[in-house]
């Protein structure tokens, strides 16, 4: 044997030993979890779904478009029902998790399908707010293939059911998969009411409980976040409640502004300016600017 491949043997049977040592393997010898590929090929059948001819590279007719659901959504069927199993195999032998049968994870699978058409009715309530809300979009279509909050949003709105079925890792690999693409990060357990316009994207950060009503407008940079964490005796942090703020509706974020704390409400009509740091409550029909944070205007 060549010293080369010496060393590489070498080299191999280190790296080998960080496996044992660090982790960081998929399940090796045990059941694996869900891979990201297959995460992404399910959000792709979603999204030929949602918006047909839009995203993909399947162009239905409409003379075969039922043709065209029926086998988009058998083949969604199977994919869902093999990673919830997946994830859920995990939280079994992770977190002590029970809800493992395969029957459960059809049942999943189905009532996820099932919601399709709820999630293409809200979805057109957040493009006509991106249409409505920006005078630099010409057309709904326009909208859908060039605003990346739409991408952002329809996989928010697909995640965050799939959350609500306590089904684990799955609906966070959506929404990290979709950050990844947009530069927008909502965590899939952010309740977002209707008619939902991020403008620009960049940056924007939403997190687990964050709460939105209805016709909220926000811009690039905008951060709902924790304020703090509280932490056990050991140092390690508390996990769960409510740690993110609450948006309520027609209220308008703008570029650049942190707003923190899951006891902090921005009331609704209120204008929140660029580059602001909140970490209290403000009145409704407020606005808050950066050299006027601690002197609230009234917009009545």
């Amino acid at each position: 044997m060549s010293t080369t491949s010496q060393e590489l043997e070498k080299i191999s049977d280190e790296i080998v030993a960080t496996y044992d040592k660090y982790g960081g393997i998929n399940r090796i010898d045990g059941a694996n979890l869900p891979t990201l590929q297959h995460i992404v090929e399910i959000l792709d059948d979603f999204m030929q779904i949602l918006f047909p001819g839009y995203f993909g590279n399947r162009m239905p007719a409409r003379s075969n478009i039922s043709f065209f659901v029926q086998s988009s959504i058998d083949s969604l069927f199977l994919r869902c029902t093999d990673e919830f199993c997946r994830a859920c195999e995990f939280a079994k032998k992770k977190y002590k998790v029970t809800k493992t049968c395969k029957n459960c994870h059809e049942q999943s699978a189905l009532e996820l399908i099932r919601k399709i058409p709820d999630i293409r009715s809200a979805l057109k309530m957040d493009i006509k707010a991106g249409l409505d809300g920006d005078p630099a979009a010409k057309s709904t279509e326009e909208v859908i293939l060039c605003y990346p909050y739409v991408y952002a949003i329809a996989t928010h709105r697909v995640a965050h059911e799939i959350y609500k079925m306590d089904i684990p890792l799955v609906p966070r690999m959506m929404s990290e998969w979709a950050h990844r693409r947009t530069g927008i990060d909502i965590h899939p357990g952010a309740e977002i009411g209707s008619h939902f316009f991020i403008d620009h994207g960049s940056g924007v950060v939403i997190g687990e409980t964050s709460q939105i009503g209805n016709n909220v407008k926000i811009y690039q940079g905008v951060t709902l976040g924790a304020l703090s964490f509280k932490k056990k005796p050991d140092g390690t942090i508390v996990k769960g409640g409510k740690r993110h703020p609450t948006i309520e509706d027609r209220a308008t974020i703008y570029s650049g502004a942190t707003i923190l704390g899951g006891d902090t409400i921005i009331g609704h009509d209120s204008v929140i300016g660029a580059n602001t740091w909140i970490t209290a409550s403000v009145p409704p029909k407020t606005l808050v600017t950066f050299q006027e944070q601690q002197k609230y205007r009234s917009l009545s």
